[in-house]
C-alpha cells in the first residue's frame, strides 16, 4: 500500500464547534433572518443530527435560505467576516499540527464533512487542505443556489459513497490505499468501519463506547 490517505471530519473533530450551526447564529447577528424562529429550528435540526435522525435535504434547504436571499456577493463578504470573527479563533494549534503531520508524511489529506461547501471550503483552506468532500449545493440555469443538494450528500453512509467516488477519480479503490479517518460522531460509523485506521476523535459517549469495544484508537484533540 504505497498511497496513504488521511480523512478528517470537520465539525467537533478539527474544530471544537459545528460550523454550520455557528454560521446560522452569525446570520442572525447580521439580521438576515428572524432570530427566534431560526434558533428554534436550528436547535431542532442539531438535535436530530446528534440523534442520527436528520433529513439532510430538509436541513440544507433551511441552512441555505439566508445566503440564497442575500445573493453571492453579500454572502461571500459575510463569510469572510465569519472566518475572522468566529472560525479562526476555533482553529487550534493541535489540530493544525495533526493535519500538517499527515501532509509532511506525504499523505493525501481530505476533509469529509456533512456541512455544505459554501460554509466549509474557506475553513478547509485555513487548514491548508485543498481536497474537500462536502455537501454540494445545486444551482439553477443562472447559477443561483436552489436550496437542493447536488449529487450524493456526504452524510452518514453517503460519506462512504463520496469517498469511493473521490478514490475512483484518482484511479484508486479501498484495497489500493491505506486510510485513516478521524471523527467525533456516530453518524460517521459507516466510514469508520470502512477505513484501515479508524480514530474516534473527541468522541461523544456513544462513539466512545463503540471505539472501546472494537479497540479503535481514541484521540482527545481538545482538552
Amino acid at each position: 500500500m504505497g498511497v496513504k490517505i488521511a480523512l478528517f471530519d470537520l465539525d467537533h473533530t478539527l474544530i471544537p464547534f459545528d460550523s454550520d450551526y455557528e454560521w446560522g447564529e452569525f446570520t442572525i447577528a447580521l439580521g438576515w433572518c428572524d432570530g427566534q424562529e431560526f434558533k428554534r429550528r436550528n436547535a431542532e435540526f442539531f438535535a436530530q443530527y446528534q440523534a442520527g435522525t436528520l433529513d439532510i435535504h430538509d436541513y440544507v434547504r433551511f441552512a441555505t435560505q439566508a445566503i440564497r436571499q442575500q445573493g453571492a456577493t453579500n454572502s461571500i463578504a459575510a463569510h469572510a467576516r465569519f472566518m475572522g470573527e468566529i472560525v479562526q479563533k476555533g482553529i487550534k494549534e493541535q489540530a493544525l499540527s495533526l493535519v500538517r503531520g499527515h501532509q509532511a508524511a506525504g499523505e493525501q489529506v481530505v476533509i469529509v464533512t456533512a456541512t455544505n461547501e459554501f460554509v466549509t471550503r474557506p475553513i478547509a483552506a485555513a487548514f491548508g487542505v485543498t481536497e474537500l468532500i462536502a455537501v454540494e449545493l445545486a444551482r439553477d440555469a443562472d447559477g443561483q443556489l436552489t436550496g437542493a443538494i447536488h449529487g450524493t450528500p456526504s452524510f452518514r453512509e453517503g460519506k462512504v459513497t463520496r469517498v469511493e467516488q473521490w478514490l475512483a477519480d484518482h484511479g484508486w479503490n479501498w484495497d489500493a490505499v491505506e486510510t485513516t479517518f478521524y471523527t467525533d460522531s456516530l453518524n460517521d460509523l459507516a466510514l469508520l468501519e470502512k477505513v484501515t485506521h479508524p480514530v474516534a476523535t473527541n468522541p461523544d459517549e456513544r462513539l466512545r463506547a463503540i471505539a472501546v469495544t472494537r479497540g479503535w484508537r481514541i484521540l482527545e484533540l481538545f482538552q
